[in-house]
């Protein structure tokens, strides 16, 4: 009884790294994308001041998942989750006023305004849970 309550300790281990290492990866290459999309963007004044504001936001979800996983303490981690999850949704309005403003292609912003909604929802749901409300 005793080593298969270890097991399955060990095997929720497993799985929550596996989780965790497949969302880092999801958030690097989303990165990757945004930076290919915003060297795409047009030369124009409002186009390289709004992908300035975009890049920021869109590569701070990524930094601040990465400081959160070495942080020092729950609330320092929940601060970070946070941080993240400001950056997405202010992400998203970069986002959507360059397709507003038709300096990118609706259908290319779509993909990266869902994108930020499930990570906005994974990052929530995380911030809920430690905070106990979940």
């Amino acid at each position: 009884m005793k080593s298969n309550i270890k097991y399955q300790k060990s095997n929720m281990k497993n799985t929550n790294q596996k989780l965790k290492s497949e969302f880092k990866k999801r958030l690097y290459n989303f990165t990757l994308r945004l930076i290919e999309f915003i060297d795409r963007l047009p030369n124009d004044n409002v186009s390289k001041r709004i992908g300035d504001q975009l890049l920021r936001s869109g590569t701070s979800i990524l930094g601040n998942y990465i400081e959160g996983q070495s942080a020092s303490s729950k609330r320092d981690f929940s601060n970070y989750f946070n941080t993240s999850l400001k950056s997405a949704n202010e992400s998203k309005l970069w986002l959507a006023l360059l397709r507003d403003s038709k300096r990118a292609k609706p259908e290319e912003v779509a993909w990266f305004l869902k994108e930020l909604d499930e990570f906005s929802n994974i990052f929530g749901s995380s911030i809920l849970t430690l905070k106990g409300r979940r």
